[in-house]
């Protein structure tokens, strides 16, 4: 899930630590290293773009399918891409996530072989990454009443799965305000928890 990279529009937090044009280059450059590190011929990767007219943005590779993420919140939004994607297993990521790795994909999606779903904790309480088996129809409330950009962010959103099987996997650190930055160098705390049933 990508956003245009476009001063003003992207990374507003950031933008307050470090400027509005330097966060939107960073994020320009951290989403094409990012589309880079992750090509893999295991999955295909879709670009679910924000805003929607930004679908025939030059930003993006030209190779890669996009998808426009639409109207509502976030979790709204990420139910919306999860609909428009084919059938099967999928992940879903931010562009944001500086430590995310081939290694991490990986294990969100073998963790779809054991749970319905999986999540990537993030260190602000939220998540980097979120995944769905989609062998059946994704929960009626998935994502409802999320506390979006707050500590409770991932709790929030697990108590939406109507009592799905879930995984927890690696916590990474995504990159909200500069102070991020430092954590995001740190890098990521693996392993993987099978919770819930």
């Amino acid at each position: 899930m990508v956003k245009e990279p476009r001063a003003g529009r992207v990374k507003t937090r950031l933008a307050r630590d470090i400027g509005t044009v330097q966060a939107a280059w960073w994020f320009r450059h951290q989403v094409a290293g990012l589309l880079r590190r992750l090509d893999d011929p295991r999955w295909q990767i879709w670009l679910s773009v924000a805003p929607d007219r930004a679908t025939r943005s030059p930003a993006w590779p030209p190779h890669l399918p996009r998808i426009p993420q639409g109207r509502g919140d976030l979790g709204q939004r990420m139910k919306g891409a999860l609909d428009a994607l084919p059938p099967g297993r999928a992940c879903l990521i931010g562009g944001d996530i500086p430590g995310v790795s081939k290694a991490h994909i990986a294990r969100g999606f073998a963790a779809l072989g054991r749970c319905d779903a999986v999540f990537g904790p993030a260190e602000d309480g939220g998540f980097w990454l979120t995944g769905f088996r989609r062998t059946r129809p994704l929960p009626r409330g998935l994502f409802e009443g999320v506390r979006w950009s707050s500590e409770d962010a991932l709790e929030d959103s697990l108590a939406s799965l109507s009592g799905r099987s879930y995984t927890l996997s690696d916590s990474l650190c995504d990159v909200d305000c500069a102070a991020d930055m430092v954590n995001a160098a740190r890098g990521p705390v693996n392993g993987l928890r099978r919770r819930g049933m």
